[in-house]
C-alpha cells in the first residue's frame, strides 16, 4: 500500500497514492503522472509530454503556456496530500494566476520527462496561498513562476457567488 507524507514527522515518504487519488483532474485534463517527493512546504511531481494529448502540436509537443496548469496541478497535489495527512479529504481550490510566467522555450518536446516543483511561499488562514514553481528537464529550468491560489472553505458557494456576474 502506498503511504503519503508521514503524519508524525512531516518527512518525505517513499511512495504516494496514485495521482488520481490526490487531485480531482481526470482524463485528458490530468497532466501529472505521479508524485516523487513531498514535504510540509514543497512537492515534486513528474509529468510526460505525450504526442497524442489534446494539447499536442504538429510535432507532438506541449505548448509552454500549459506549464501554468502543470504548476497548478502540482500545488493541488501538495495541498491534497497535506489534507490527507491530516485525515481530511482534499478540497478544491482556484488558480488565481501569476504576474509573470517565464518559459525558456516555446514548447516542451514530445517525450520529454518533466519535473514540476512547487514550494510554498505563503499560506493564510483565509485560504490564500502563493507558491514558487519550476518545471525542469533534468537540471535545466524550462519554466518558472510564482503562482497564487485560493482554497475557499465552501467551494460550491464560492462558485455560485462568483458566477452571477
Amino acid at each position: 500500500m502506498n503511504q503519503p507524507l508521514s503524519q508524525s514527522t512531516g518527512e518525505v515518504a517513499s511512495t504516494f497514492p496514485p495521482i488520481e487519488a490526490i487531485i480531482p483532474h481526470r482524463g485528458t485534463m490530468l497532466l501529472l503522472d505521479s508524485i516523487a517527493v513531498c514535504s510540509d512546504a514543497s512537492l515534486t511531481a513528474l509529468a510526460s509530454v505525450r504526442a497524442d494529448a489534446w494539447y499536442a502540436d504538429a510535432q507532438g509537443a506541449m505548448p509552454a503556456w500549459i506549464g501554468i496548469e502543470l504548476m497548478a496541478q502540482g500545488i493541488a497535489a501538495h495541498v491534497g496530500l497535506l489534507s490527507m495527512r491530516a485525515g481530511k479529504p482534499a478540497r478544491p481550490g482556484v488558480l488565481l494566476g501569476t504576474r509573470r510566467y517565464e518559459a525558456s522555450c516555446p514548447a516542451f518536446a514530445c517525450g520529454t520527462p518533466l519535473r514540476v516543483s512547487v514550494n510554498e511561499l505563503l499560506r493564510s488562514e483565509e485560504g490564500h496561498g502563493a507558491y514558487g514553481c519550476t518545471i525542469n528537464q533534468g537540471s535545466e529550468i524550462l519554466a518558472e513562476a510564482t503562482v497564487k491560489v485560493y482554497q475557499p472553505r465552501d467551494f460550491q458557494t464560492f462558485i455560485e457567488e462568483n458566477s452571477r456576474s
